[in-house]
């Protein structure tokens, strides 16, 4: 119900006052309640407030508001005016919001809460203020709310129906959530309901209200139990009294899982619920402690984002899940370009995103950053990431034609004193030595490394070329290096017929795997390697090979 005159608002708030006034209303909680009309009154008579209001909940709302978490990644205040909003980049290097989309000059009492419960409000939900109207209408006006919330002294539509239609809204089945949520990086805000139950358009504009302001950062549904039972159940999702809402949510783990909504249902706190359980795959650096200049081969091709964000932003967050099997995310809070860090890496203003080649290639994909809303921002950034993604793959295709030829063209070399230094020297940031002592266990070796190095989670160096950002794969007879071996061990291995040593000539540290000689066992042990999931240990002495 909307009241457009300032005499009926003017009205009904004194009345409310008058039924809630300390002197003339003795019961438990009145004063309360009669502090809360003032404030409601306080907000709705002032303009601007009742804008920050309606667009954050908050009166305070700009400037300086940070919507939902502190964490966001972005700061909203307001300017211009209605219909006008932007992102653009700050002094400070932080996404800021440069207007709001203009909010009503009306303000509304909402009365469609779930189950027939009714409310006061502008941006909040049931019970924003902390009172109930029924009571009071009932007392003012007789004949109290009819079936559609609407009060005996006032025509109007309710909340439900004052906001935007849930076109946007998802119908989820099954064969839906298998193929389109299920382990998809993108997070979900999800109700189940029954056609029967009371308050199902009230869930869905609250939803939609979310999904509006968080659009780009998640997606909207909704599941019929009746027509769904038996996948409500598999879910357990199953509604009870009234409809039930949940997230599915990548927060805690690489699989999506969903976690229930329990708090009021009110917009601001189910988007803060949002926000909070939005993928957390980027990893938290520090520049001086990462090593961003490293050249090595990687699994995947490396992105960070250099932000004045102490949190990761919700942009970041979100990309990092819909990226997550493609790229490795990590995130750095940086005061100033002039950092000497930075300046190392070409970084000239902020935000910045840096990414690495799986070849250890650096390119500085954007800086500078400056984006128009959260929904474009993801579009547009997704777009550099497809792009940087087609980059590295076609560097990895063409590394795999090249190792494939090397493959051909004859077996894996045999490390010697001649060729050591183009092999496992200082230029080479990795070798992974295979070490045998029979005929047997070279056989299988050369075998399994052969395969191993064509894969795309590694490649092998062109000798020929001499390059510096690739891992060497080499053979090693145990029984003619001994003094090689016993640089990594004090025994030398001896008690192992074929082994592998990853060496890492620059650092002088290695790691050795003495298991079951598999491709299956090999590949996880190099993957490891490759994505700094193992322990390497200090060489005893610099390893030479005579």
């Amino acid at each position: 119900m909307k009241i457009r005159s300032s005499l009926s608002f003017v009205l009904l708030s004194t009345l409310l006052s008058l039924k809630y006034h300390p002197d003339k209303n003795k019961n438990k909680g009145a004063q309360e309640k009669f502090a809360e009309i003032n404030n409601a009154y306080d907000i709705l008579s002032d303009e601007q407030k009742r804008k920050n209001y309606d667009m954050y909940g908050d009166e305070k709302g700009a400037p300086g508001f940070d919507a939902g978490n502190p964490g966001d990644g972005y700061t909203f205040f307001t300017g211009g005016g209605p219909g006008q909003s932007g992102f653009t980049s700050g002094s400070s290097g932080g996404w800021q919001h440069m207007g709001g989309q203009g909010s009503s000059q009306t303000f509304s009492f909402s009365f469609g809460g779930p189950g027939g419960s009714r409310s006061f409000g502008g941006q909040g939900g049931p019970s924003s203020f902390g009172f109930g109207l029924d009571d009071i209408f009932s007392g003012f006006f007789g004949g109290g709310m009819n079936d559609q919330g609407q009060s005996g002294g006032f025509s109007g539509s309710s909340r439900s129906q004052s906001r935007s239609s849930p076109k946007n809204i998802r119908a989820i089945n099954s064969e839906v959530f298998r193929k389109e949520i299920a382990d998809q990086g993108m997070t979900w805000l999800l109700f189940s309901y029954t056609p029967s139950l009371q308050g199902k358009q009230y869930y869905e504009s609250i939803i939609n209200e979310v999904g509006g302001l968080l659009q780009g950062a998640i997606k909207v549904g909704s599941i019929n139990c009746e027509t769904e039972s038996s996948f409500c159940k598999d879910l357990g999702m199953r509604p009870g009294r009234a409809p039930r809402l949940f997230v599915y949510s990548y927060k805690g783990s690489d699989k999506g899982s969903l976690e229930e909504y329990k708090g009021d249902l009110i917009a601001k706190n189910v988007k803060t619920f949002c926000q909070d359980h939005l993928p957390r795959f980027s990893k938290r650096i520090s520049l001086n402690n990462f090593d961003l200049f490293s050249s090595s081969v990687e699994k995947y091709p490396r992105v960070v984002l250099l932000s004045t964000k102490k949190d990761t932003p919700v942009i970041w967050r979100v990309l990092s899940g819909l990226y997550h099997k493609k790229f490795r995310f990590y995130d750095a809070e940086v005061h100033d370009v002039s950092d000497p860090t930075v300046k190392k890496l070409g970084v000239d203003a902020l935000p910045a995103i840096i990414g690495w080649l799986s070849n250890g290639e650096k390119h500085i994909l954007r800086s500078g950053i400056s984006v128009k809303d959260l929904k474009s921002a993801i579009q547009d950034l997704s777009k550099l990431l497809d792009s940087f993604e087609k980059k590295n793959k076609k560097v990895a295709s063409s590394q795999t034609s090249k190792t494939q030829t090397d493959s051909t063209e004859g077996q894996l070399p045999l490390l010697t004193a001649s060729n050591f230094d183009a092999l496992c020297g200082e230029n080479t940031p990795l070798c992974i030595v295979g070490a045998f002592r029979s005929s047997k266990a070279r056989e299988k070796l050369e075998s399994i490394l052969s395969k191993v190095s064509q894969k795309s989670l590694s490649r092998r160096q062109n000798v020929a070329a001499g390059s510096k950002d690739s891992i060497s794969y080499i053979l090693l007879d145990a029984t003619k290096q001994p003094s090689f071996l016993s640089a990594f061990d004090k025994s030398g291995f001896k008690s192992s017929d074929n082994f592998l040593v990853a060496y890492k000539p620059r650092k002088g540290k290695f790691a050795a795997f003495t298991g079951d000689m598999t491709i299956e066992e090999v590949e996880t042990f190099i993957s490891s390697v490759l994505n700094g999931d193992i322990q390497f240990t200090r060489t005893r002495q610099k390893p030479v090979v005579k």
